[in-house]
């Protein structure tokens, strides 16, 4: 074992909290507790109300949003709960029950169709590419005079790959139908503004910033319809019921403002080197994703022969920490839906290994886990019936 700390490369399941955010946070916990009341209340909670809102004003002007379009919520999977349900409740007795996703969605908008789908919507589950591209063609051909709402993720949590949600939107727009994104992984790493992209509900999160935990947001563009489903006080523009997390708000905006885009460039000269390093210097590697159309953050990479299982419990011995498309990972015991949507079969996507970075990467921890990595594959690979077999063939 390598006499190291660990290195973490899971940065898009969650990122260490960074300092400053944790001191721009502390007031709210022990000095300035107060709820976020009216103007007509005690000084306390005024003060409260301020600081909430200054938070979401940040928050909003990040995408080009106004104020009154942002809301808290408890995270990434809330945001889209709301947004993909709200708009259900709203629209499916008025217009229709028809909503169209991709296959290769993140789990809180998959698994949110098929709550819907047990209350009589309908779903279409567009299929992607080899790279994870939705075809815009085929997306406009799946929209009914049924349909009411489209959601495509911006990037891919596992493979990264960024759709081409402008045209995306432009799509959805001129059929009359509301359009959703999770951005979860790109906010604020890729430029999102509303004004210029028809997109009417966006997914955000502060844990891949470093950030809190435990706090999200959810635009809603002016005039969207969508329903409460979270019945308690009248918070959050009375469309998301339960006492705000100030603190967390307060940490989502200072962890937006650190964010620039020099760290963004870092973060993907270190994608592209861990990338041409393993290509050229592992045999029988495959990227999923497309290579360049990218999160900058993102890596995924699948190591035939072998599972991703024990790629990951040896690196983890060395002291690195990634993520792996193995069934064996998963709590649901099956492979990568993200890597069969793309065309894999169950050696690729059990093979997958992800890396992702972030702010306290370096060059050093890519060339220190593509070293260890090589050994770890060799080793394997050496043990391995499925690299026998194809030896034997």
């Amino acid at each position: 074992m390598l006499d190291r700390q660990q290195v973490y490369l899971d940065n898009s399941a969650a990122t260490r909290l960074d300092e400053r955010v944790l001191e721009a946070m502390k007031p709210y916990f022990f000095d300035k507790y107060a709820v976020a009341t009216s103007e007509f209340a005690y000084s306390q909670g005024i003060e409260a109300r301020e600081v909430l809102d200054g938070a979401r004003e940040a928050l909003a002007v990040a995408i080009g949003a106004a104020p009154e379009e942002f809301i808290f919520t408890s995270g990434s999977t809330e945001s889209s709960n709301i947004a993909l349900k709200g708009v259900a409740l709203a629209l499916g007795s008025r217009k229709g029950k028809h909503i169209i996703v991709s296959k290769i969605e993140d789990f809180p908008v998959l698994n949110s169709t098929r709550a819907l789908e047990k209350q009589g919507f309908q779903m279409t589950y567009l299929d992607v590419d080899s790279d994870g591209f939705v075809d815009l063609d085929k997306l406009r051909d799946s929209i009914t005079n049924e349909t009411i709402l489209v959601s495509i993720q911006h990037a891919n949590q596992e493979i990264g790959t960024i759709q081409d949600i402008e045209n995306i939107g432009r799509i959805c727009h001129e059929k009359g139908v509301l359009f959703h994104t999770d951005a979860t992984h790109t906010f604020p790493r890729i430029t999102l503004d509303v004004r210029r992209i028809p997109v009417d509900l966006i997914t955000v999160s502060a844990h891949t910033i470093h950030g809190p935990k435990g706090i999200g947001g959810l635009y809603i563009r002016q005039g969207t319809r969508i329903a409460k489903w979270v019945d308690g006080g009248f918070q959050e523009f009375d469309l998301r019921a339960g006492l705000e997390n100030i603190p967390g708000a307060v940490g989502f905006a200072k962890a937006i403002e650190l964010v620039t885009p020099e760290e963004t460039g870092q973060l993907q000269a270190m994608r592209d080197r861990i990338i041409d390093r393993i290509l050229s210097e592992i045999p029988d590697t495959t990227l999923n994703g497309h290579r360049w159309k990218r999160l900058p953050q993102n890596a995924n990479i699948s190591f035939h022969f072998i599972e991703g299982e024990s790629i990951t419990l040896h690196l983890d011995i060395h002291g690195f920490a990634v993520s792996t498309g193995s069934a064996c990972f998963s709590r649901s015991l099956e492979g990568s839906h993200v890597i069969f949507g793309i065309g894999g079969d169950h050696e690729r996507a059990h093979g997958s290994i992800r890396f992702t970075f972030g702010r306290y990467n370096t060059m050093e921890d890519v060339d220190a886990v593509v070293w260890t990595l090589a050994e770890v594959v060799r080793e394997l690979r050496s043990i391995s019936p499925l690299g026998k077999e194809e030896k034997e063939d």
